[in-house]
């Protein structure tokens, strides 16, 4: 039996990095109690200087600057583009990771997952949308005041900003509507 939550920003716990340098508002994961254990996992970090990042070996990682002006990665020796608000970035979670910011402090969307246990879509949207999909789980994280969800023929749900809307445990090929600037994650075990 599939099951909806919405996850509010205000609610979402504190934790320390795996490598200590700075803290995290965890969203969502799948499963585990410790950073090695989970499938998936969604959070925002706060990044107040240049440094480096932690590393999960067997995941994958994709980040988007949230808030800020934006970062240069340099990920095993080599410079990425300059990733500015709502640009996303993929990368093994192996990989040797230096973050330079560039204009100060910075807010950054992470999604981080097992490649070997789940397949995974992530995209922004923008303004009215209508999708189908049959992924397992499929997370809204909104990155508007209001972003505006009708899932089938449910009821209307409404987030606020950094808000997320958890559909989960999916089992056929549902619609989903949406109306404002937001993040779609879709995963799906292998």
């Amino acid at each position: 039996m599939s099951q909806l939550n919405v996850l509010r920003a205000a609610n979402y716990p504190r934790m320390p990095w795996k490598n200590g340098g700075g803290s995290t508002k965890e969203i969502a994961r799948d499963a585990g109690d410790d950073l090695d254990s989970f499938g998936w996992r969604l959070s925002i970090a706060d990044i107040g200087e240049s440094g480096g990042f932690s590393t999960f070996a067997g995941y994958q990682r994709v980040i988007t600057v949230l808030q800020g002006q934006g970062m240069m990665l340099l990920v095993d020796g080599q410079d990425t583009r300059l990733l500015l608000p709502l640009d996303s970035f993929t990368f093994s979670g192996e990989c040797l990771v230096y973050c330079a910011l560039f204009g100060g402090p910075i807010l950054d969307f992470n999604l981080i997952y097992a490649p070997e246990r789940f397949s995974a879509r992530l995209q922004w949207l923008e303004g009215k949308q209508r999708f189908f999909s049959s992924a397992s789980s499929v997370l809204i994280f909104s990155v508007a005041e209001q972003v505006q969800i009708k899932l089938g023929d449910s009821t209307d749900e409404v987030l606020g900003r950094h808000d997320c809307l958890q559909f989960s445990s999916n089992v056929e090929l549902q619609e989903i509507s949406v109306n404002g600037q937001c993040c779609v994650i879709e995963l799906t075990p292998r």
